[in-house]
């Protein structure tokens, strides 16, 4: 597996590049963010690793940019910055986890199998390959979602937390179920953020919310 390291600081980078080749995965490491979206648009990368703090773009701008192009491409973003309020601007710019410096490596490859195994695993057992509710259809071979006829940009966290409600419709999915689906490892707070994400790209009326407890997608539109 292929991954995009996007780290400007030498030391860091070069630490963070031996400890993902020990880990197995073959390490692209670029420092500029224009050689970021080359790589990221060249479809040849498996996974991001993208440090905000660049010296030619703005780490939130870039994160939004790479996601509008690859919507289905895990990212993990690795940023000194570790007010609450950035966490979930991140979160809410497109990134799959978040990681505060200073870390060990340990938990780097503990986060990124996180976000791998969200991307990739779960959907391999699942069965029937299309599900639909109203006027949305979801397809999990090609990983495609659309409204009708118009196709809609999911992140992988959102497109597993739709397939996870879509095949429960109109049965409460639990938080903690959808935090086991969708996003294991990463802090349960951060469930309101993807929903609320999915919940503007569905449109209103298709997911309702059972305050403290869960969700449920209605499959019949509300009065």
């Amino acid at each position: 597996m292929k991954l995009c390291l996007v780290e400007d600081d030498l030391d860091l980078g070069r630490s963070l590049q031996l400890a993902l080749r020990e880990g197995g995965y073959e390490v692209l490491w670029v420092r500029r963010a224009s050689d970021a979206r080359y790589w990221v648009e060249m479809g040849g990368v498996d996974a991001l690793l993208l440090d905000l703090g660049l010296p030619d773009a703005n780490g939130m701008d870039l994160l939004r940019v790479l996601r509008g192009l690859k919507p289905e491409l895990p990212i993990l973003v690795i940023t000194a910055r570790d007010a609450i309020e950035d966490r979930l601007s991140g979160l809410d710019g497109g990134a799959d986890d978040y990681l505060v410096k200073p870390f060990v490596p340990s938990e780097l490859m503990a986060r990124l199998r996180a976000v791998l195994r969200r991307s990739g695993g779960l959907l391999r057992s699942i069965a029937p390959a299309q599900w639909q509710v109203r006027e949305i259809w979801l397809d999990t071979q090609r990983r495609r979602v659309k409204r009708g006829e118009e196709e809609l940009r999911l992140t992988r966290t959102e497109f597993d937390l739709l397939l996870a409600l879509m095949q429960q419709a109109d049965r409460l999915v639990s938080r903690r179920e959808l935090v086991e689906r969708a996003l294991p490892g990463t802090q349960a707070q951060t469930l309101d953020i993807h929903i609320s994400n999915l919940r503007k790209k569905l449109g209103e009326g298709y997911i309702h919310t059972i305050r403290g407890v869960g969700f449920m997608m209605e499959c019949e539109a509300p009065a």
